[in-house]
């Protein structure tokens, strides 16, 4: 198990009760809960049937914290729902570039696996096989935006970033956070986003 668990884990039961901290968008679906941790065979079973290998940092969490819910956007998708993409080329007239859903693993691209539910189109995902792998991006299916790749090196630090954003009543567009101030005053909140 990765040494950070415990301290994760300590920081998100302080959450709900820490004052001043940012709200977190979707923390009303999940409620800072994690759904029960998996066991190691239900995660080599997943990886077989997939033809992955998940990355460490990601499968340390899911086995010793939690396989579903609390996280950034509306939470942690259960492993079994989770689903395989591949990015698509860039659009020339905009740069930007979507992603498409693929039943098996492929070797010619890249591939990402959708982890935490954001709604509608878009995409928070991990990369599971190239040069992304283990890190956490998000991004539009359509490409209609993004992707943005995570600056966080590994699954367990992005999480992490999260959590002491959030303590600390920062915003955080990426993570979706807002500090108190600007959530008492939505209006304030959409104003300072738009610059």
């Amino acid at each position: 198990m990765d040494s950070r668990i415990p301290r994760l884990r300590r920081k998100l039961a302080r959450i709900p009760y820490t004052p001043g901290r940012s709200h977190s968008f979707g923390e009303e679906r999940h409620a800072f809960r994690l759904g029960p941790c998996l066991l190691e065979a239900r995660v080599a079973a997943f990886e077989a049937e997939h033809d992955v290998e998940l990355p460490q940092p990601y499968r340390d969490f899911l086995i010793a914290m939690g396989g579903s819910g609390a996280s950034p956007y509306y939470g942690l998708v259960p492993l079994e729902r989770c689903a395989l993409f591949t990015m698509n080329r860039a659009v020339s007239d905009t740069g930007t570039r979507g992603f498409t859903r693929v039943h098996r693993a492929t070797r010619d691209g890249h591939l990402f696996l959708a982890i935490i539910e954001r709604g509608c189109t878009d995409l928070a995902l991990i990369g599971v096989t190239g040069p992304l792998t283990g890190r956490v991006l998000i991004g539009n299916a359509e490409g209609f935006w993004g992707p943005n790749v995570s600056s966080a090196p590994d699954f367990l630090a992005w999480y992490e970033r999260w959590l002491d954003h959030m303590a600390a009543g920062r915003d955080n567009r990426a993570l979706v956070l807002t500090s108190p101030g600007l959530h008492a005053h939505p209006h304030a909140y959409r104003m300072a986003s738009e610059l």
